[in-house]
């Protein structure tokens, strides 16, 4: 078994490598080394003279060698963006030597001998930061700080290799989880601890970053300001307060006021409500900046942080004015749930729960078993039910982007399981039902209805209420009445003209779309969800 380092260029590969291999006492081989032995020409020489193809293929012969044998090898920074080379890789300790664009471009100055670097060294280092991140992610036992002294990274390491199983290791250890959205634009949903950390490199090129955010966010937002390009940060108001033209406009014309261009970069930084305004604000200025989305909430990871939705709400009703506007990528670091109020963990896990219900039945099955686990944000089980609906929704918005309601399949439109109702409820009570409680009360509303069209069984509508009700979410609501709740659903955006139409479960885990229900089983489902008094 070797240790295999991994990385991109100047990340330290070829100086670490020797120094470990000492302090291990095994051999170190590099395979950019040793494809320059084995063809007798330089690296650079074999570019210019038959394409960057014929080395790909050295390069997969070196590392085929390097791999055969104990020690330590060091990979070149492509290598492992051949699956040949990944597929290799699985018997061994690699170790990702990760070191941000800023670090790498300094080491590597203005050097012309690396043929990918050619030009703009930092243009050409964030263009292959982007490209390989996630698999070099994807392929780690280890993620190692290489930004520390070449000492320092060997001693991690060893510490690492001390440990009887990778598992066992600390913080250091590679938690993180990528979830690729194949939309118009495709971009990486990163979930794990400290990922905040990469949003200096996916906007290394930009010349002003403004990180719009709530009060809540202040200390994060400062902190992240720190680490990007002509940081401007705008402060916006918590929840659904967010979300107005005032504020829209506001954000408009302080980007206007600091000189933004089409190659600046706008990063959301707190809840839902903040990146839904935040990606709008995105999505209209100069007709489109980049984004990065990191939500700071459950409910802002598993839901309103993934998928393209942007907008703002009216008076009338909620949500009312956006666009689709994808990310450059979404950063999950778990790390800020630690300090979420319970209400709002417990909100989001409304949306969690809902994943379960339309589509993956582990989610049910996890909540049911461990409730109060999965209401602890540093748990494993958390982590799984929150990357499982994460996993789930990028499924659905891959297929659907724009909720275009697909021949033969429900599309996009599956996500809004009980949001009809609960979007009426929000409005109602004037927003100040959490989004997770109101969509609660909106599935069991919808479980109701699909038991009395035939769709559901009683031990389904129990199901709802049972997983809703042990992570503390409410089943019943008796606020408004039904005539009101029935005006504010009929300009819901899933409606078409006249007809109201709602997602339901034709069985748990297969959404349809039912229009024209009949206004006497709307209204009994209603009365089945009031509250007992």
């Amino acid at each position: 078994m070797s240790v295999v380092l991994i990385g991109l260029p100047a990340s330290g590969k070829s100086t670490v490598g020797p120094l470990l291999a000492q302090a291990l006492g095994v051999s170190f081989v590099d395979t950019d080394e040793l494809v320059e032995i084995t063809s007798g020409r330089a690296i650079g020489e074999i570019f210019a003279t038959d394409g960057e193809e014929c080395f790909r293929a050295l390069e997969a012969q070196a590392a085929r060698q390097a791999l055969s044998q104990d020690g330590v090898a060091a990979l070149g920074g492509g290598a492992v963006m051949n699956p040949e080379v990944r597929a290799l890789l699985e018997p061994h300790q690699v170790v990702w030597l990760d070191a941000s664009v800023v670090t790498v471009t300094r080491r590597v100055g203005m050097n012309r001998l690396r043929p990918l670097l050619l030009g703009d060294v930092r243009q050409q280092m964030t263009a292959l930061a982007q490209s390989r991140l996630a698999v070099y992610k994807d392929c780690a036992t280890w993620r190692v700080d290489a930004q520390a002294s070449p000492g320092e990274v060997v001693a991690t390491i060893m510490d690492h290799l001390a440990q009887s199983t990778p598992s066992t290791t600390t913080t250091d250890v590679v938690t993180s989880m990528i979830i690729r959205v194949e939309a118009d634009r495709a971009y990486d949903v990163v979930i794990g601890r400290g990922v905040v950390a990469q949003a200096g490199d996916l906007v290394a090129l930009a010349t002003r970053t403004a990180i719009i955010h709530p009060a809540v966010m202040a200390t994060t937002a400062t902190r992240l300001a720190a680490t990007v390009p002509g940081p401007v940060l705008i402060q916006v108001p918590d929840a659904e307060q967010a979300k107005t033209t005032d504020n829209l406009e506001r954000c408009w014309r302080e980007l206007a006021r600091h000189g933004f261009t089409r190659s600046d970069v706008v990063i959301g930084l707190g809840g839902g409500t903040t990146t839904d305004l935040a990606g709008f604000v995105a999505a209209t200025m100069l007709r489109g900046l980049d984004y990065v989305c990191v939500p700071t909430t459950v409910l802002g990871m598993a839901d309103a942080g993934v998928g393209g939705k942007t907008g703002i709400n009216l008076p009338e009703g909620k949500n009312l004015v956006g666009a689709f506007w994808e990310p450059r990528a979404v950063l999950c670091d778990l790390d800020l749930l630690a300090s979420l109020p319970p209400d709002q963990v417990r909100s989001g896990l409304g949306e969690v729960v809902k994943c379960g219900l339309i589509g993956d039945e582990a989610i049910c099955d996890i909540v049911a078993e461990s409730p109060s686990a999965v209401l602890a944000t540093d748990t494993v089980d958390f982590a799984e039910v929150l990357t499982r609906s994460i996993r789930l929704k990028a499924q659905v918005v891959t297929q659907d982007l724009r909720e275009t309601d697909g021949v033969g399949s429900i599309g996009r439109a599956a996500l809004n399981y009980g949001h009809t109702f609960g979007h009426a409820i929000e409005q109602a009570e004037k927003f100040t039902w959490s989004h997770g409680a109101a969509v609660a009360v909106g599935m069991v509303f919808a479980a109701e209805v699909a038991a009395r069209v035939g769709l559901l069984s009683a031990d389904d509508v129990a199901r709802h209420r049972e997983l809703l009700a042990s992570v503390g979410l409410p089943t019943s609501y008796d606020g408004a009445t039904w005539s009101q709740l029935r005006a504010v659903m009929s300009s819901d955006k899933k409606a078409r003209g006249d007809h109201l139409r709602l997602v339901l479960l034709d069985g748990l885990g297969h959404p349809v779309i039912v229009s024209d229900i009949d206004e006497a089983v709307l209204a009994k489902a209603y009365d089945a969800i009031r509250w007992q008094r």
